[in-house]
């Protein structure tokens, strides 16, 4: 999930591979890659001996192994983010580490047994109409324990327009429908910013297409590559995974193998086109040649994105206002802004009689986030490269984040088109309130921002109620992949019978946010987007919109989420939610219970 500022803007064998391709790179190293794919295309037949059975044994073994090393997960992920272990933004790394992987290990296992039972994964699952003729499967939550720990969260996968629920049910599964066609070996090219990333990729590349991987990780997580091995040692064995680091170099020689047969990457635009086309290629929208493809097998790709924060005007109390830009300012300052789903653009509503507060209290969330490095290579650049299109723009933490709020007569393209991949955080303004500014700003990022990985809604409940339809309908309207309501498109990507992944529709010469997607636990064919809605308001005060409104979904047991920056306790509370999945134990549970009271 690599900064993607050259992404268009919408509407948007047995030989080794050739000495020429890419950078120099050592005949030692070649020939350890190379031994590499052997093992791998050697795996490659035992895993299409496998039963299901035995796959989903093998899940659990995995699972223990991720348990196993947990906290130094943890602890390095922190280190690697120039944080101390422990440190109170840590919880971080527990969420988008080990508990990230865990929840999505149980979900596959999950499937694979259903399968291995003749059923399919959709059974047992809610489906019904979402607008425009789609069917919707109500994905999350799907059993007890998600159920009372994010109580009122809601997730649903939409398909895409025409499939119907005969054809969903029949169709779940995707690889292991056919778990003996063997995929042949795959190249996994690692994100560099979340570490679930890279091992999540793998697995999908395993269950999803029936391909076994080789896993190239980020430069910025070699630190983290003892802990991978150790995580997948039970994959690694039987040559199912191999890990390698390297550089630019490295990458290129891979790309070009011969012996791979497709390419998966979590990353830029611009290292997506330098792949495709060649380095020397320019973008599409600046002429570059885009009908002679470089690269010579398959690939799909995370990319990225400018993502909105649509705030829906309506009567919010002082605690509202307070909460929601604390909402806002966690979207953009997880893991200081390095996020391909970061919220960079908040659209608010120029006739919002409450826009001013809101704002305000905006800028005192964004100030009072605890500090932290500013760490993901060439940060300083595109703060440099704000601080330039931007003279005017409010910096805090040092100079190390800024809000800038676009004026008459500011350009808009630079923060609307731009990711900044780094605590830059835009706020424009369209005209109107109710169905008038939603569907205007719906428009506004469909056609002006660049991407369609994801996008936010922040709506209260009555407001949301006096929309009825006219707001589904603005939900079906929005081209993103990932859409959260009242919560933030991380939700959708830690949730593992979601799926992740841009709008349908990009292409290998307009690649937007990427092609295909990932987690996906469900393994479900013919996607289009995932939504999840969570309460507008944090307990206590959500018990009066779930008396209200009689729906679990708007109630919460949750003072403040742990992933808020805002949170006293995430650290505590993230570390305690994974070991209770690694190890169930109760007490644990309660103990952790008790310190999200205190957030």
């Amino acid at each position: 999930m690599s900064p993607t500022s050259s992404t268009p803007a919408k509407p948007r064998a047995k030989k080794a591979a050739s000495k020429d391709a890419g950078p120099s790179l050592p005949d030692e190293e070649r020939a350890a890659l190379d031994a590499d794919i052997d093992r791998l295309e050697a795996g490659s037949r035992v895993w299409a001996a496998l039963t299901l059975d035995q796959r989903a044994r093998l899940l659990g073994r995995v699972r223990d192994a991720v348990g196993a090393v947990a906290q130094e997960w943890a602890d390095a992920a922190t280190l690697s983010k120039g944080l101390e272990p422990g440190h109170a933004l840590s919880g971080e790394e527990w969420l988008g580490g080990p508990y990230a992987i865990i929840g999505l290990l149980d979900a596959l296992r999950e499937t694979l047994e259903a399968l291995a039972r003749g059923k399919s994964p959709l059974d047992g699952v809610k489906l019904d109409e979402a607008p425009g003729g789609r069917l919707r499967a109500h994905t999350f939550p799907l059993n007890g324990t998600e159920r009372f720990l994010l109580s009122g969260f809601t997730g649903e996968v939409w398909f895409e327009p025409g499939v119907t629920a005969a054809e969903a049910r029949r169709e779940a599964g995707l690889g292991q429908l056919r778990p003996t066609e063997p995929g042949g070996v795959g190249l996994v090219l690692g994100a560099g910013n979340v570490t679930s990333i890279p091992v999540a990729d793998v697995l999908y590349e395993l269950f999803a297409h029936n391909r076994v991987a080789l896993l190239k990780v980020n430069p910025t997580q070699d630190a983290l590559v003892p802990v991978f091995e150790r995580a997948l040692a039970p994959l690694i064995e039987p040559g199912f995974v191999r890990i390698v680091r390297g550089g630019a170099a490295t990458g290129a020689y891979l790309t070009s193998h011969p012996r791979l047969v497709h390419v998966h990457i979590t990353g830029s635009a611009a290292t997506f086109d330098a792949i495709v086309w060649g380095a020397s290629t320019g973008s599409a929208t600046e002429g570059g040649d885009r009908t002679a493809p470089k690269l010579k097998v398959p690939i799909t790709a995370e990319l990225g994105g400018v993502s909105p924060i649509i705030v829906v005007p309506g009567q919010w109390s002082a605690a509202d206002l307070k909460y929601q830009a604390e909402h806002v300012a966690t979207m953009r300052l997880v893991n200081a802004g390095h996020n391909c789903i970061a919220g960079q653009v908040v659209i608010v509503s120029a006739d919002w009689p409450q826009r001013a507060e809101f704002l305000h209290r905006l800028h005192e969330a964004y100030a009072a986030a605890p500090e932290r490095p500013v760490w993901y290579p060439r940060s300083d650049e595109r703060l440099g490269a704000a601080a330039s299109s931007y003279p005017d723009a409010v910096w805090c933490a040092d100079h190390t984040r800024a809000i800038v709020e676009v004026k008459d007569g500011d350009d808009p393209a630079p923060v609307e088109t731009t990711e900044y991949f780094a605590p830059i955080l835009g706020v424009v303004e369209v005209g109107g309130t109710g169905q008038e500014f939603l569907d205007a700003a719906v428009a506004h990022a469909n056609d002006r921002l660049t991407g369609t990985l994801g996008a936010n809604v922040l709506i209260d409940p009555v407001t949301e109620a006096a929309l009825g339809e006219g707001f589904e309908r603005a939900i079906a309207d929005l081209r993103y992949g990932d859409i959260a309501i009242n919560t933030w498109t991380a939700f959708n990507f830690l949730t593992a019978r979601l799926t992740w992944g841009g709008f349908p529709g990009a292409t290998l010469a307009d690649v937007s946010s990427g092609i295909g997607v990932v987690h996906n636990a469900l393994l479900l064919d013919r996607v289009e987007r995932s939504v999840a809605r969570g309460p507008f308001r944090p307990f206590p005060r959500s018990i009066g919109d779930k008396l209200r409104f009689l729906s679990l979904s708007k109630g919460t047991i949750l003072p403040t989420p742990p992933w808020f920056v805002s949170s006293r306790t995430g650290a505590e509370v993230s570390a305690g939610l994974t070991r209770y999945l690694v190890d169930g134990r109760i007490p644990g549970l309660v103990a952790t219970l008790a310190k999200a009271m205190q957030a």
